[in-house]
């Protein structure tokens, strides 16, 4: 055999080159998931032999409890993640009244108790109003922002608080209505950064009480 037909065997028994999969996947992600495994979960979806999909990421964080809207960016894609990373968003939300959680939502244990006032949509609009525009929220110590390499809830599982910067965000629309004496159907489009779970914390307070999210949904990005 000639060196020539050697070097067409090897060229005949290379692999093809993979084809790399590049596009925006918009996933209704289900409740329990965190984003991180929506990535994964898609990742395996597009893997094939001649698929090349390992690189992909989300375009911002949604809590486990959460559904909605998580876009997914593969290969040239990502390159333009960041606009929808700080794209701004909207959520609908729901605020149980008369209790607070250490994370601010359903997951979490019941810290504390408080009783309800009354109330009512036209009590619910005032209230919202003072919520719009722009302003600071500190954020809460259960999320995946790093202090020291370390993230923030690993902190306050072990039962340590770090002082927090206060950042800023926009409230740029905001609904509140009565779904019943002890629940609160909240609708806002807000900067990126900003904590649903902080704003309902504080809604609640406002309205002379404490809360905490039993349900969130994000309708929108960008």
């Amino acid at each position: 055999m000639s060196i020539a037909s050697k070097q067409v065997d090897k060229k005949a028994n290379k692999a093809p080159e993979k084809i790399k999969v590049s596009g925006v996947i918009l996933v209704d992600k289900p409740k329990g998931m965190t984003s991180q495994q929506v990535v994964s979960k898609v990742k395996y979806l597009f893997k094939s032999p001649i698929h090349d999909s390992k690189k992909a990421g989300h375009t911002g964080t949604l809590d486990p409890m959460a559904t909605g809207l998580l876009p997914i960016c593969l290969g040239e894609a990502t390159k333009f993640s960041h606009y929808q990373l700080d794209a701004d968003k909207s959520y609908q939300a729901t605020i149980l009244l008369g209790s607070q959680t250490d994370t601010g939502d359903a997951d979490g244990q019941v810290v504390a108790q408080s009783a309800i006032p009354a109330f009512d949509d036209a009590s619910l609009e005032s209230i919202a109003q003072q919520f719009l525009g722009a302003q600071q929220q500190i954020p809460p110590m259960y999320s995946a922002l790093k202090k020291d390499g370390k993230k923030l809830y690993e902190y306050a599982r072990a039962g340590i608080e770090i002082d927090r910067p206060p950042r800023d965000i926009t409230i740029k629309a905001i609904e509140l209505h009565a779904i019943d004496d002890i629940q609160i159907r909240l609708t806002v489009t807000c900067t990126k950064g900003t904590y649903v779970r902080v704003l309902a914390e504080d809604i609640a307070k406002t309205l002379g009480t404490l809360g905490h999210l039993t349900a969130l949904r994000r309708t929108q990005v960008g």
